[in-house]
Formats: structure tokens, C-alpha cells, sequence
């Protein structure tokens, strides 16, 4: 995680938030597949199944496009392995692959294989020296299985030339599987709300223009040509592809069918190696029905789609919300996303928030001169641990996007001079969503929205990843001196949120202007 960390800081500093590619690695594989199937339409044009090898020598001599576009499918290839292989394990570093995220890590698993099988199809169609090996070593574990009157590898030795219909299936399999593929990501992503699958538009350009121009600078030539007959004392290879083969070729092929199977399987199974004791599962978010008024804006907001709106069965005209146990994740997006404050997983709700909050303040009264930093355990410079490197007291969340604005408007009114709320940057959030609609319900009006008589010039956010500590100790620095430009703030004496919330629920009548006015 600490290494994982790091790695996304160094990205930051060199591409920016917004366009770091660690953030966007599943999107770019997904914006990667595409770029692949609109270049392989044009190599289909002209591929010919009877002379393969010729066909590609000759799309390989068109200087003005065949050349750079059969370049481009081939490092959009490799870059589509690397740009999944970096998703996994950023989820598996993050601990993102167990529970209600099982269904997303098996898919993707699959995914990946699927795209390597697609991608030796698409090495066996050029039908080189490299092309060659592919084929005989999976003709090899292929003929383990009995479905054949007679063993495939026999096809390569040279007694015959190799059948068209050898290379019409080969070409058959390569434009499946891309169907197959599709099919999967929409499993992939079921289970999750308003799943991103591109990138933004100007990380999708600039991947393109990359890929293109890398293209046109370092074109890819011919091997030689597959043949039973010569064997070429070195075969160009793609590792991304190609890592097992040496490998392969030294062992019997059940081994390495094996090897294959076991490998798959075991990382299927990552969800239920990686997942907490069932006493240390975080519990699902509940709701207290007495409190909801039916607004729906949790069911929104949720990113898994845990929330549903059902008919009340006490008379009152409203909905209420339920909680799918089975599809929370305990994030607590919903805690920040009520109102009334009658959500969220066991304390972690707004009521309970506003309860840390005032034993905070008690153990670190605010200064009208200084800053109060809410700050992400996940992000925010790693201030949620080591609060004291910037200075400042700091009011640790587990992640920003459950904070409710009850919370930055006590603070003001105990006599904070500022509220900083420091969260992971908002591609990075684990619970996907959190800093963007915090930023909604801070400065937007979105629901429970920050109330219009808090001082929006004492509240501030900042999104920072966790390695970087610097730039969380320079956002307070930056944001101290404005406040210390301000007015000193007087302290209010009557702001007990949770006191006038508790009596307003407890009269049955009002309470969801009360609720809402002081949450």
C-alpha cells in the first residue's frame, strides 16, 4: 500500500489529478479495447485467411496507414494487459476485491484471460515465427482434452500444408472474443452505480495521439515467416503474450494446462483469502424509518445501488428507504447523504458523527485564529495519523465522502476560525463517489447541503493524495493565512445540532424542516 501510495504521488506530480492514469487504469482498458476493435476493422479489410503471412506483409508495406495502424492494434495489445493488470492491483492493494466487490474481481479475471487468449489468436493470424510457437503450443494443451479424431499439433509438422479452415476458425475465435469480452465488462460493472466506463475525453485523445505517434515513430516489421521446416535461431516475442512459452516448451503439456488452471483459479479466489473475519467486517448501513422522510437522495448517492425506495407500512404517505445487506459495502456515502441524519452504518451515522465531533471539540477547542482539518484516513497527506506534521488539529474520518455538513458547520460554530476537509483525490476515492458529492453538499446545495448561514469563506476542500504529505501541510498552511485574514468568528453558545435534531424527531411533528435547517 505504502509502495502503491508513492507510485500514485510520483503520477500526480508528472500528469496531474485529474489525469493520472493509475486512477483511470480500468477505463483506459476498456478505452484500449475499443481503439483495438477500430483498428482491427481496418486490418480486416485486408487479411486474407489463404495467404496469411503475405496479406500482413503486405498491410505492413502501406506506408500511409497499414504500417502505423497494425502497429497501433499491437501496442494498444500490450498496453490493454498492462493498463488491467495495474486495475487488479490497485483493488487487491486497496483491499477492493471481496465482498459485494467479488463479482467485479471474477469477472475481471476473466477478462484478462479472455483478452489473452484473443491476443494469441491475433499473433497466430500473422502467422510468423512467433504466431507459429503460439499455435503449436496451445494445439499441445488442446489435445489433452478429447475432442479431436485426431491430435491438432499433428497439423505443424510439415507432412501437409495447414489447413484454410485452420486459419478461418483462428480468425473466427479473434472476432468473437471480442463479443465475449463485451458481455463481460456489462457483468463487470452490474453491480455498481453510474460505473465510468472511458476515460475523460481529453485523457482518451491523448492516449490515442500517443499510441499513434508512437506508431509512426517505431514501427513494427515482419518475422520471418512460419515454416515446419526452418527453425529461426531467434524468434521475436512478446512477453506481455509470450512469458509463458519458454517455459512451456520444456515441460509436459499437462503441466502446463496445469499451470494455467491453478493460476486462474487461484486468483478467482482472491475474494475469499483477502476478505476480514466475519468479526471484523464492517456492518451495512441501516435506517432509522422514523427519521426518513423519503427525499431519496441516499438512494442516489449510493455507488452499489444498495438503497432502494419502497411504500411505507405505517400510514404515512412517504417512502422510506431500505438497505440491501447483501449489496452494501458499508462505505457510508448514505450517512453524508441524509438530512435528518437516519442512515448509515452503526457509528458511523450523522447523529453519531455529531457526537465525535463535540467530544473532539471538547479534548481540542477551536481557536478563532487557526484551522480545524477533517481529513480522510485514506488521503489527505496521511494527516488523519500524523495530524501534527502540519500543526494543526485534526478530526480524522474514515472517508470524507460520509462526512456530514452538521459536522463542518458545528465546528464553525464552536469557534473554528476555519474548516478544512481534506479527502483522497476524486478518481482515487475507494468508495468511489465520496469527494464529489461532499463537494456537491458543501458548496452546491446538494442534499444534506451545507447550511447558507456558515461562512463559506471559513470552509474549504481539498482533494490530496496520501503520500503527499508536503502538499497537505501547504493547502493548511494557504488556507490558515486566508482565514487569519478574516474576522475573528464569534463562538456561538447554543449550537447543539444533535440536542435540537433529538427533540424535533422525538415531538413526531417538524421534524424534517428542524432536521434539515440545522443538519
Amino acid at each position: 500500500m505504502a509502495a502503491l501510495a508513492r507510485l500514485d504521488h510520483l503520477f500526480n506530480r508528472l500528469y496531474g489529478e485529474e489525469r493520472n492514469p493509475l486512477y483511470r487504469s480500468g477505463a483506459l482498458t476498456v478505452g484500449l479495447l475499443l481503439f483495438l476493435i477500430v483498428t482491427g476493422l481496418y486490418l480486416l479489410l485486408f487479411y486474407r485467411i489463404g495467404s496469411p503471412w503475405a496479406s500482413v506483409e503486405r498491410i505492413t508495406g502501406q506506408a500511409w496507414a497499414g504500417r502505423w495502424i497494425r502497429t497501433a492494434h499491437r501496442l494498444a495489445a500490450d498496453a490493454a494487459i498492462v493498463t488491467a493488470v495495474v486495475h487488479a492491483l490497485r483493488m487487491f492493494a486497496q483491499r477492493r476485491s471481496w465482498g459485494r466487490r467479488a463479482m467485479p474481481w471474477i469477472t475481471g479475471t476473466g477478462l484478462v484471460a479472455l483478452i489473452l487468449v484473443c491476443g494469441w489468436s491475433g499473433y497466430v493470424m500473422v502467422w510468423d515465427s512467433f504466431g507459429q510457437l503460439v499455435a503449436v503450443e496451445g494445439a499441445r494443451i488442446l489435445d489433452l482434452l478429447p475432442l479431436f479424431s485426431e491430435p491438432l499439433g499433428r497439423a505443424f509438422v510439415g507432412e501437409q500444408p495447414i489447413p484454410g479452415a485452420f486459419f478461418f476458425l483462428n480468425l473466427f475465435v479473434h472476432i468473437a472474443l471480442p463479443i465475449g469480452i463485451g458481455i463481460g465488462l456489462l457483468l463487470h460493472v452490474s453491480r455498481v452505480a453510474r460505473a465510468q466506463l472511458l476515460p475523460p475525453a481529453r485523457v482518451r485523445w491523448w492516449g490515442a495521439g500517443l499510441l499513434v505517434a508512437a506508431s509512426v515513430a517505431w514501427p513494427v516489421g515482419m518475422a520471418p515467416e512460419a515454416s515446419a521446416f526452418r527453425v529461426p535461431a531467434t524468434i521475436p516475442m512478446d512477453l506481455l503474450y509470450g512469458f509463458w512459452l519458454p517455459g512451456a516448451q520444456a515441460v509436459p503439456a499437462l503441466w502446463v494446462a496445469l499451470a494455467w488452471i491453478g493460476g486462474i483459479v487461484l486468483v478467482a479466489l482472491v475474494p475469499r483469502f483477502t476478505r476480514p473475519a466475519p468479526a471484523a467486517r464492517p456492518a451495512p448501513s441501516v435506517v432509522n424509518e422514523r427519521l426518513c422522510t423519503g427525499c431519496e437522495q441516499c438512494a442516489q448517492d449510493c455507488p452499489w445501488e444498495a438503497i432502494a425506495m419502497v411504500a411505507r407500512d405505517d400510514g404515512r404517505a412517504t417512502l422510506v428507504a431500505r438497505v440491501d445487506p447483501d449489496r452494501c459495502v458499508s462505505c457510508g456515502i448514505c450517512a453524508g447523504s441524509c438530512a435528518p441524519m437516519g442512515i448509515g452504518p452503526a457509528g458511523r451515522t450523522g447523529r453519531d458523527q455529531l457526537a465525535e465531533v463535540r467530544r473532539f471539540v471538547a479534548a481540542h477547542p477551536p481557536r478563532a485564529d487557526d484551522v480545524v482539518v477533517v481529513a480522510c484516513a485514506r488521503g489527505a497527506g496521511g494527516l488523519a495519523t500524523h495530524g501534527d506534521a502540519a500543526g494543526v488539529a485534526v478530526l480524522p474520518v474514515d472517508c470524507a465522502g460520509t462526512l456530514h455538513s452538521s459536522v463542518v458547520e458545528y465546528l464553525v460554530r464552536a469557534g473554528a476560525g476555519g474548516v478544512m476537509v481534506m479527502a483522497c483525490p476524486t478518481a482515487d476515492c475507494w468508495n468511489r463517489e465520496g469527494p464529489a458529492w461532499l463537494e456537491q453538499r458543501l458548496f452546491h446545495g446538494r442534499e444534506a447541503e451545507l447550511q447558507e448561514r456558515v461562512d463559506r469563506r471559513r470552509v474549504a476542500l481539498r482533494h490530496v493524495a496520501f503520500a503527499d504529505a508536503a502538499g497537505a501541510r501547504e493547502a493548511v498552511h494557504q488556507f490558515r493565512v486566508q482565514v487569519q485574514r478574516l474576522a475573528v468568528a464569534p463562538r456561538e453558545e447554543d449550537f447543539d445540532l444533535l440536542a435540537r435534531c433529538e427533540a424535533a424527531a422525538g415531538s413526531g411533528t417538524g421534524a424534517v424542516p428542524v432536521a434539515r435547517e440545522e443538519g
